[in-house]
C-alpha cells in the first residue's frame, strides 16, 4: 500500500527498479556515518567508480571553492545550491535560511560508459557524473531525490555542477544519457554488492552476476585473454608458453612491467597488424583479409584515411560478429587485433585485470 501511495504521487521509488530511494538511501547513510568518499573497481566498467558524499556550503569552503563561485558569478555556495535547486524543482533557499549556515548534503556518482556510435569517432570513453540530492515529495520528511547530469570532467568543480542538467532516468534525452543510465542501474547494484547493503527483494536487479572486479589476476585470467583475443586459434604449446611468459611480466614489480615488448612479441604471435598512425584504405582490406583468413573489403566516402576510416571497417566486420580492437602502444602506431564481437567485453575486463591494455576503436 505504501508502494503504491508513493508512486501515484510521483515519489522516485518505484519498488521494482534498483533507481529508487530505497536503494540510494542506504548508500548516503553510509556514506555518511562510514566514508564519504568511496573508490572500486567492478567488472565491465573501465577503470574505477567514484563515490563521495559532499555538501553545501562547506565542500566549496575553501581558497579555491570560493574563487570558483566568484567566477560564476555568485556570492556564496548556497546562491550556487539554489541555481541546482532551480533545475530540479527543489525549492530555494531563503536569505533567512541560508543566515542559519545549515548543511546540505549530495552525492556525486562518476564512472565511465563506451560512448555511442556518434561520439566513438571523437572519444575511446564517456565520463558519467550523477549528482544526487535529496529532497521531500508531499511529506514533511526526506523521502526522494532528483539526479542531475553531465557527461564533461569537472575541472571546476563549481562550473562543473551549474553545467548539470536535470535527468530524467525514464526518458534520456540523447544516447549517452541512456547507456549511462543503463551502467548506473549496474554501478548502484556494485555499490550496494561493495559496501555489503541489503538490496529490497522486490528490485529486479540488472545482473544476476557478482560485479566486483577481482583484485589480481591469476595465471587463468591470462589463458583466458590468450583465447579470446586470438579467437582460439593458437596452439596448446604456445597458449601455454605465452600464458606462463606473460604471467610472469605480470608478478614483477610496477616499473619493470610497464616494460612491454613481450606484449608486442604475444599480439605478433596471434597474427595482429602493426601500422603507423597514418594508414590507406587498401593497406585495412589487405591486413584484415590476412587478420581473418578471408577476403575483406569494406566501402567508405573517398578521401577517407587513417582513423576516420574505423566506423566503416567496424560496420563490415561487425556483418561477420568481429570487430577490430587495438593494443595500446603507448606511441604513434596501432597494434590491431580482430576478436569476436560477442567477446570483446570480456576482453575488456581481462585487459583491466591483466594490465594489457586494449582499446576500441
Amino acid at each position: 500500500m505504501i508502494n503504491i501511495f508513493s508512486n501515484f504521487f510521483n515519489r522516485n521509488n518505484d519498488p521494482k527498479s534498483i533507481l529508487s530511494y530505497d536503494v540510494i538511501e542506504p548508500i548516503y547513510g553510509y556514506l555518511y556515518h562510514e566514508s564519504n568518499s568511496v573508490e572500486f573497481k567492478m567488472k565491465g566498467i573501465y577503470d574505477s567508480v567514484f563515490v563521495n558524499l559532499y555538501s553545501f556550503p562547506y565542500s566549496l569552503d575553501h581558497e579555491e571553492g570560493r574563487e570558483e563561485i566568484k567566477k560564476a558569478g555568485f556570492n556564496n555556495a548556497y546562491e550556487v545550491l539554489n541555481e541546482l535547486y532551480k533545475k530540479i524543482d527543489i525549492g530555494v533557499l531563503s536569505e533567512e535560511t541560508m543566515q542559519q549556515g545549515l548543511e546540505y548534503d549530495f552525492i556525486h556518482i562518476q564512472f565511465y560508459s563506451e560512448p555511442s556510435a556518434e561520439v566513438k569517432k571523437y572519444l575511446k570513453r564517456v565520463l558519467n557524473n550523477f549528482v544526487i540530492f535529496f529532497c521531500c515529495t508531499n511529506s514533511l520528511e526526506t523521502n526522494d531525490f532528483k539526479i542531475l547530469y553531465s557527461s564533461t570532467h569537472f575541472l571546476d568543480y563549481t562550473k562543473g555542477l551549474l553545467d548539470t542538467e536535470k535527468l530524467d532516468i525514464n526518458n534520456p534525452k540523447n544516447e549517452t544519457q541512456e547507456i549511462g543510465i543503463r551502467d548506473f542501474k549496474k554501478v548502484l547494484q556494485g555499490i550496494c554488492q561493495y559496501l555489503n547493503l541489503e538490496i529490497p527483494q522486490t528490485v529486479e536487479l540488472p545482473s544476476s552476476e557478482n560485479l566486483l572486479a577481482d583484485e589480481a589476476a591469476t595465471e587463468t585470467d591470462f589463458e583466458e585473454f590468450i583465447k579470446l583475443v586470438s579467437r582460439g586459434n593458437i596452439e596448446e604449446k604456445q597458449l601455454k608458453k605465452q600464458t606462463k611468459k606473460l604471467f610472469k611480466n605480470y608478478k614483477k614489480e610496477a616499473k619493470e612491467y610497464s616494460i612491454v615488448e613481450d606484449h608486442f612479441a604475444f599480439f605478433e604471435s596471434i597474427d595482429a597488424w602493426n601500422s603507423d598512425w597514418k594508414f590507406d584504405p587498401e593497406d585495412a582490406e589487405y591486413f584484415i583479409s590476412n587478420l581473418i583468413g578471408e577476403d575483406f573489403t569494406f566501402a567508405y566516402p573517398e578521401e577517407t584515411y587513417s582513423h576516420e576510416l574505423f566506423p566503416y571497417i567496424q560496420s563490415e566486420l561487425e556483418k561477420s560478429n568481429l570487430e577490430l580492437l587495438t593494443y595500446e602502444t603507448f606511441g604513434d602506431n596501432y597494434l590491431f587485433f580482430v576478436a569476436n564481437k560477442d567477446e570483446v567485453e570480456r576482453i575488456l575486463e581481462l585487459s583491466e585485470l591483466t594490465k594489457i591494455e586494449v582499446n576500441q576503436l
